[in-house]
This record gives C-alpha cells, sequence and structure tokens, in this order.
C-alpha cells in the first residue's frame, strides 16, 4: 500500500511516500528554522504562510523521487493535531483534496503516535507492546504503546514541554534557535555536576513531570550572573541541565516498563536527538535488561514518513475520515476517536 503523508504541525513542511508502513520511498522537508531563529521561537503566522508556499512542490517533488505516478497512491494520510491550528489547518485541507482529486481514503494520524511510528521505520522488527517516551519541543509523554493505533498516556509533562525548556535555555544562554543541538554541542565542554538544578516530581502521579522549574532555575542563573557582572561557565550550566532533563526522563521510562512488564522501550521526538539523554537510556536499559530503540537523528524531527507509517496501521485499523476532517490544536493521543 502506497501513501502520500503529510505533516505541518509546527514550522517543518514534510511530505513523504511510504510503502506498507516501514519503506520509505521518498521523505521531503522544509524547514523554517532560520526564518524562525531571528524571534527566538516559532511565530505561528509565518510557519502558515510559508506551508501554503511549499506544500504543493513538496507533494510534486516527494512523488517524482519515489518514482511513482499519481494514479500509484492509494491513500493520503496527514497529521491532524496537535500543533499550531493555522499550520495544521494547511496540511489538513491539502491532503483532503489530494485525497478527493485522487479518489483514495484520507487517513488522519495524531502527531504523537506519527513520532512513534519512526522507530518502526528505523527498526523493522519492532512490533508492540512496549513503553514510548516522545519528548520534543511541544511533548513531553510517556506511554504504553499497546498496539500500533491503541496507545495510553502513563504519564506527561504538567506544564513545558522538554524542548521547549531546551529553546528557552538556550536562548538565555545566548545560542541560536533551535536550541537542541546548540545546547548539546556546549554542554561536551562542561561540568554535569557545577550547578544543582531541580528535578520536580508531582505527589501521586509517578511518571508525570514538570520542566518550568528548571527552565526558571536556569534563567535565574543566568540573570544573576549578568547583574553581578561575573564570568558563568556556560558549558557546566548547559551539562547541568541536560542532566537534569535526563534525570526525569530516564528513571520514569524505566519504572513504567518495569510495571507493565514490557522488555522493550522506544525513544521519539526532536529531544531524543540528545547525546546526553541518548547515552543514559542506553546505560540504564542495559542495566535492566530492557532492548532500546531510539531512531536516527534524522527521525527524531518532524517529518512526513513517521505519518505515513502510522497512516499505514491507522487505515488497517479502520482509521478513515471523510471531507469533514478538522485541526486540532490539542488532543490527547488516548482520545482520538473515529
Amino acid at each position: 500500500m502506497i501513501i502520500l503523508s503529510v505533516e505541518s504541525s509546527c514550522d517543518e513542511t514534510a511530505v513523504a511516500v511510504t510503502r506498507d508502513g516501514r519503506s520509505v520511498l521518498a521523505d521531503e522537508i522544509f524547514s523554517q528554522a532560520d526564518m524562525h531563529a531571528l524571534y527566538g521561537g516559532v511565530v505561528p503566522e509565518i510557519a502558515s504562510r510559508n506551508h501554503i508556499n511549499v506544500i504543493s512542490r513538496l507533494a510534486d517533488s516527494a512523488v517524482k523521487k519515489a518514482g511513482i505516478e499519481k494514479k500509484d497512491i492509494d491513500a493520503v494520510a496527514v497529521t491532524f493535531a496537535p500543533g499550531l491550528i493555522g499550520a495544521l489547518l494547511v496540511g489538513v485541507n491539502f491532503a483532503k483534496s489530494a485525497a478527493m482529486a485522487l479518489g483514495v481514503p484520507l487517513i488522519p494520524v495524531h502527531h504523537i503516535k506519527g513520532h512513534i511510528a519512526a522507530n518502526y521505520i528505523a527498526f523493522p522488527e519492532l512490533e508492540p507492546p512496549f513503553v514510548g517516551l516522545i519528548v520534543s519541543g511541544g511533548n513531553s509523554i510517556i506511554a504504553d504503546v499497546r498496539t500500533y493505533t491503541d496507545i495510553r498516556i502513563m504519564g506527561c509533562s504538567h506544564d513545558d514541554a522538554a524542548g521547549e525548556c531546551f529553546d528557552k535555555a538556550a536562548r538565555v544562554l545566548g545560542l541560536p534557535y533551535p536550541g537542541g543541538k546548540p545546547m548539546d554541542d556546549l554542554a561536551k565542554g562542561g561540568d554535569d555536576g557545577a550547578f544543582n538544578l531541580p528535578r520536580a516530581k508531582i505527589a501521586g502521579h509517578p511518571y508525570d513531570m514538570s520542566f518550568s522549574g528548571l527552565k526558571t532555575a536556569v534563567v535565574n542563573i543566568v540573570h544573576n550572573s549578568q547583574q553581578k557582572g561575573e564570568d558563568l561557565d556556560r558549558a557546566s550550566l548547559a551539562a547541568s541541565f541536560a542532566r537534569a532533563v535526563s534525570d526525569t526522563l530516564v528513571p520514569r521510562t524505566i519504572m513504567a516498563a518495569k510495571e507493565l512488564g514490557y522488555d522493550k522501550i522506544s525513544i521519539a521526538g526532536g529531544v531524543a536527538a540528545n547525546s546526553r539523554i541518548r547515552a543514559d537510556f542506553e546505560k540504564a536499559a542495559a542495566k535492566e535488561g530492557l532492548k532500546l530503540y531510539v531512531p536516527p537523528l534524522k527521525l527524531c524531527g518532524d517529518n512526513g514518513a513517521m505519518i505515513g507509517c502510522q497512516g499505514y496501521y491507522e487505515y488497517l485499523a479502520g482509521t478513515v475520515a471523510g471531507p469533514e476532517l478538522n485541526a486540532y490544536a490539542t488532543m490527547d493521543v488516548d482520545k482520538v476517536h473515529f
């Protein structure tokens, strides 16, 4: 089954062509990161307008690179939630038009399910059930992946997402947007024990997380050093920050797998590209005898291939939509019903 898939939930416009949920024939991505760097974050209106400008061209390019013709497309999959509402609407309306013009089914895909599916592309042997950690600029979720389409939230952040905190910490440290890679590079030259940063716990909710206090602590440290005219060990602060995030994510994910009796865990989302977090998960998984699945860097960020992969399993489960499909800025992954 050949699926044309569309992802436009934030500032990447992505269109891919996949076959049977595991094989990627083409994966086209247009990043707007340079455009938003001036503002230190994504400007929704700019993101939406740029999606409009490039999405049709990307689709044509993806079809050409896949070596197929439009008549070979069996279905169109699209991210419909969650994300920036204007950005999502561009992708949803394009996908609805494409599905109608081609006379093929339209498959709605939840963005979080798409991130989980990135590991199916990288690891053909991976099958549910397993515990999935999804950490990105907008989400920090520990999920019980029961089947390809039945996913239950075990824990999540009560405030900021881990990826958002990386961006905010990077900005106050004078690093460019997006902040994930610059923070990772800076941290490699620092002492991760130099700063005692908070690790929040939510009473009665062992899998839930909070990152706002960590973000505020970094901002206060930087501002205090500036006000006092003191030199700041930026590399050590970045390293301490990465350690604090990792200390929040790793134990909870391991604990979830042990509670459920699963022997597999996966990590997905942009923050999964962080070298400290990847290394800590490798050590913890090896210690507990768990199989760890982490996608290659190119599949950690938003991409169309992951949407096409998940779209295949959604179609097999009977998840299809008509021209009434709408976009939603917020929607829990375990509250999706069609």
